[in-house]
């Protein structure tokens, strides 16, 4: 008797908390990638076919569905195997970040139509100066051999990077490819849209937490299909499943917000290279302050590297002073400096617009009672509330707690006792306003600007002059081009100096020169003031004196010796538990169990900087090897001989940005 003959048996990877693939069932044999919907205990989910064997020797239930999408392309499941064992997050959690069962969803027949695929690379662009011309040959010359490649491109505020890379996606579309352009800020790409709808003659397909649901299907659907040629977007949009990829752009490539720090904790410009690399296309970095990181890649020969250090159309860079506030200190309760004021009222006298730069949202950082010295904090975090006179409310910026400033002291039950301790932006605006009462001001933050279409609307007031004055957190650091800006205060230029943090300097030097870098264009020369107790401290010495890559070469002797990035590698533990000595215990336990060898270091345990957050303990280790040593072995055998009980939550932040 012939025995009945089994349907064939497919691995399926899950978009959950899954490291493994599931063993299914089904009536053909599936191509790695197709979508299926299948059983998981007693609910259907959707995952992807993975191309590695089944388990022949398991019960396995019948796949439910096979979803009429196009499938998963094979560099995408080979770049989800490599994040996820790069960050040692589970596969299915990598997964989740591009496939969601909300995305297949077939639109309605009567749906609205996104428009896709219209950019005609041919339209004539900006005229480009003979150095924009070079790069931008170059990048032409790069997409067109259609393989493997980094290229940094630096240049200076107003150089006219934009133009360049542009011409870069041009070519990919000639090539009849896909291009992705990765900014730091959602709020960054209206401009650029702009920017590109007058390059291009159609705006390309967008991708960002702001997005409708609709909107979010429709172009996943277009993506897939290969129907969108270019896609601006965040980060997430790595994890969007070309078929066809030409070319990854990273603008702003230094910026920490490519950098993902819950969740599946990965950078977003160093993935973009794996990205590149599996997709066999180039990759270009663009960054007017290179990360230090990038700049040994090129200087190793690694990356390839452009240069424009000039501004664009023969305008110059702005002047940079710096105001010794113990010299000219500002009115006793006041935070601008009567030079900075000065400055302020001859630049608003010739008609051109202000800028004031401060990053901290809200009113005041700090709140306490004037009779005790009772502090605000947050119940669930190691943070002190934040106050926000908008709202008009107390908030903690980790986990969002907020409550109304009390009025009598829970100390010493003093009566209206509670003030103000430092300057945020809204309390500059108080200030300005004051000053300026007949001038316009407009203040440009996170919590007040929340979307694109605030951001565009921000945007159209500041370019119609209907805006004297801007008061703005790290949000107006990026990207913005404003015509009529000619004077950038910089309120506090000493914030962000102190702290243990490892690129401290680095990132304040990069944020303070992005922010310079909105004054002045052709028609306008710029002033850039620093406000600063320490006018002598090696980072406001680099910005006045403009030479960055001089700061950063003594920046990497600082690091080079102790091994640390770019010349070692990092990755922190991170624990976690709502009962404080369980997450002492588990830390010393990690701690006794730690590795050790040649060119391995491990600092700690020690409670993290925000040593409660969200109502969780939070204890850090650090490891430190040295550069040709790999992480990820180490790791995974350290957290194999502890054992972690499933009420504490250990991270792993592979190339820690933030210390937090």
């Amino acid at each position: 008797m012939t025995p009945p003959v089994r349907s064939p048996r497919i691995s399926v990877l899950l978009p959950y908390k899954f490291d493994a693939t599931f063993t299914y069932e089904a009536e053909r044999a599936l191509t790695p990638g197709t979508l299926v919907r299948v059983p998981l205990s007693s609910r259907m989910v959707v995952g992807a076919v993975w191309d590695e064997p089944a388990d022949e020797t398991v019960k396995a239930k019948p796949v439910a569905e096979v979803l009429d999408f196009a499938p998963l392309p094979e560099n995408l499941m080979r770049f989800i195997d490599w994040v996820s064992a790069y960050t040692l997050a589970k596969r299915g959690d990598v997964l989740a970040l591009g496939l969601k069962e909300g995305l297949l969803v077939a639109p309605p027949k009567r749906a609205k139509r996104f428009e896709f695929g219209n950019a005609n690379p041919d339209l004539p662009g900006p005229i480009l100066s003979p150095a924009q011309d070079a790069a931008a040959a170059a990048l032409r010359e790069e997409v067109a051999a259609q393989k493997f490649g980094v290229t940094l491109l630096d240049g200076v505020t107003g150089s006219g990077k934009t133009e360049v890379y542009l011409e870069a996606v041009a070519q990919a579309l000639r090539a009849g490819t896909q291009a992705l352009v990765l900014l730091p800020e959602i709020a960054l790409s209206i401009q650029f849209l702009e920017r590109f709808a007058a390059r291009f003659g159609a705006r390309p397909a967008v991708w960002h937490s702001e997005l409708t649901p609709a909107q979010r299907r429709e172009t996943y659907r277009a993506v897939a299909e290969g129907r969108a040629d270019v896609v601006v977007g965040a980060r997430s949009s790595l994890f969007l499943p070309f078929p066809k990829l030409g070319l990854i752009v990273v603008d702003e490539e230094h910026e920490n917000a490519f950098k993902q720090e819950d969740g599946v904790m990965y950078h977003a410009r160093d993935m973009a290279v794996v990205r590149a690399k599996l997709c066999a296309c180039p990759c270009v970095l663009v960054s007017a302050t290179p990360s230090l990181e990038s700049v040994e890649n090129a200087a190793s020969g690694r990356y390839k590297k452009l240069d424009l250090p000039a501004r664009h159309g023969g305008a110059l860079m702005p002047v940079m002073k710096a105001i010794d506030l113990r010299a000219d200190p500002p009115e006793r309760g006041k935070f601008l400096s009567p030079v900075l004021i000065a400055a302020m009222r001859e630049t608003l006298a010739r008609g051109e617009q202000a800028m004031l730069f401060l990053n901290r949202r809200g009113y005041a950082p700090l709140t306490l009672c004037r009779t005790c010295g009772h502090r605000i904090s947050c119940p669930h975090c190691s943070a002190w509330l934040v106050e926000h006179r908008a709202y008009p409310r107390l908030i903690c910026h980790h986990c969002g707690h907020t409550v109304q400033k009390p009025a009598v002291c829970p100390s010493c039950e003093a009566e209206n006792s509670f003030v103000p301790i430092g300057p945020g932006v809204e309390r500059i605006a108080e200030e300005v306003a004051e000053l300026f009462p007949d001038t316009a001001a407009l203040v440009m933050a996170s919590d007040i600007i929340t979307g694109p279409a605030q951001a565009a609307d921000a945007a159209g007031r500041i370019e119609r002059r209907e805006v004297g004055i801007i008061i703005g957190t790290q949000m107006v650091a990026k990207g913005w081009h404003f015509p009529h800006l000619t004077l950038v205060g910089i309120v506090d230029a000493d914030l962000g100096l102190a702290g243990g943090d490892l690129r401290a300097g680095e990132h304040t030097v990069q944020m303070l020169h992005q922010v310079s870098g909105r004054a002045g264009r052709a028609e306008a020369p710029g002033t850039v003031l620093l406000q600063s107790f320490a006018p002598d401290h090696p980072v406001i010495a680099a910005l006045l004196s403009g030479n960055l890559p001089e700061f950063l070469l003594q920046e990497a002797a600082l690091r080079r010796p102790g091994n640390w990035p770019p010349f070692g590698r990092l990755a922190a533990l991170i624990i976690s538990a709502t009962d404080e000595r369980l997450a002492d215990q588990i830390a010393r336990d990690l701690a006794r169990h730690a590795p050790r060898g040649a060119g391995i270091l491990v600092l700690g345990p020690a409670p993290a900087p925000i040593s409660l957050l969200r109502g969780k303990f939070r204890r850090r280790l650090l490891l430190k090897t040295t550069r040709e040593i790999a992480v990820q072995p180490i790791l995974r055998d350290w957290l194999a001989r502890v054992e972690v009980p499933r009420n504490v939550r250990v991270d792993i932040d592979i190339d820690p940005v933030s210390f937090m």
